[in-house]
């Protein structure tokens, strides 16, 4: 009797293991599918960026955007390799604001996040309440630009720089990694051995804070890269645009010839040799190039920096 009962048990015990299975099977299916439709989603509109800027300028016109070329035709980029100066010009602008601005913001950022996560610094309370006001409000453009130009930054490469040097939101994304993540009796323990605070800072605090360190590099590389208003409200010279600017005044010029608001004439000329819809998706193609390579290097970093921190353990 006792045998049985036994066996029953097992049996049970087996059928519930069996249904658990069988519902993270179907769960992670469904998952899966979700996500996978999502992924899709996503990458539709760049395939049909893609196979738009590689078309025909008159079939899309007559037949719209199609997701296969129904004429191929490379006449877009020939039309961006007359301007290529002003391409490789704006490339290398960006490649250089991209990577300077990106690195002296993670200091800038690092630097103030680290004293404000430190329980026994005086002021932290004080410095990330006016962290977070800048949040709320903001001086408004005005003031913005007159501060700039009346401190010499106009025509000049700092003006793309500086003003996206310290983001607020950043900043609290760090606080909270290093309260959440990095120990203060470790902090403690380094200082015992005769550790000074900025020892502490470069070999501590940072090698430790790589995931993080990701994350807000990674904003504020696209921060960085996808910026063209400040070329436009603080730059005169052709020479120090950005590719961004240059995409934006394209798109600018093209709207224009296309809004009729053009001569008749001059809009006959350029559009004989002026591949309109197809100029804009190639540009674009060229614009977010570098990005998408960049990218899946830091994926990982930035899974692991968003959410750990997240919960304090």
């Amino acid at each position: 009797m006792e045998e049985i009962i036994k066996s029953s048990a097992v049996i049970k015990r087996r059928t519930k293991s069996y249904h658990a299975n069988a519902m993270s099977t179907v769960s992670y299916s469904i998952l899966l599918t979700v996500l996978g439709l999502a992924s899709l989603l996503c990458v539709l509109p760049l395939i049909l960026v893609i196979s738009v800027s590689f078309s025909d300028e008159s079939h899309i016109l007559r037949d719209g955007y199609q997701f296969i070329p129904e004429v191929f035709s490379v006449d877009a980029y020939r039309f961006l390799v007359d301007d290529l100066d002003k391409i490789t010009t704006g490339y290398g602008i960006s490649i250089l604001v991209t990577v300077v601005g990106t690195f002296l913001s993670l200091l800038v950022t690092s630097l103030f996040a680290y004293p404000v996560s430190r329980p026994d610094f005086p002021y932290r309370n004080q410095l990330s309440f006016i962290v977070f006001f800048t949040m709320l409000f903001g001086g408004g453009l005005v003031p913005w630009y007159l501060l700039y130009t009346q401190a010499g930054l106009k025509n000049t490469l700092f003006a793309l720089i500086i003003p996206h040097l310290v983001v607020p939101f950043n900043v609290i994304i760090m606080r909270i990694f290093f309260t959440n993540t990095i120990p203060h009796a470790l902090i403690e323990s380094a200082k015992i051995d005769g550790a000074g605070e900025l020892r502490i800072y470069g070999k501590i605090i940072l090698p430790l804070s790589l995931p993080v360190l990701a994350t807000v590099g990674l904003f504020q590389m696209l921060s960085y890269w996808n910026d063209w208003y400040t070329s436009l409200i603080f730059i005169n010279n052709p020479q120090l645009v950005s590719l961004q600017y240059l995409l934006y005044k394209v798109i600018s010029d093209l709207n224009y010839i296309n809004s009729g608001a053009a001569s008749i004439q001059a809009v006959n000329a350029i559009q004989k040799t002026l591949p309109s819809e197809t100029a804009k998706m190639a540009m674009a193609v060229i614009g977010i190039g570098p990005i998408i390579l960049v990218y899946p290097f830091l994926q990982k970093y930035l899974v692991k920096g968003l959410t750990v921190g997240s919960v304090k353990g």
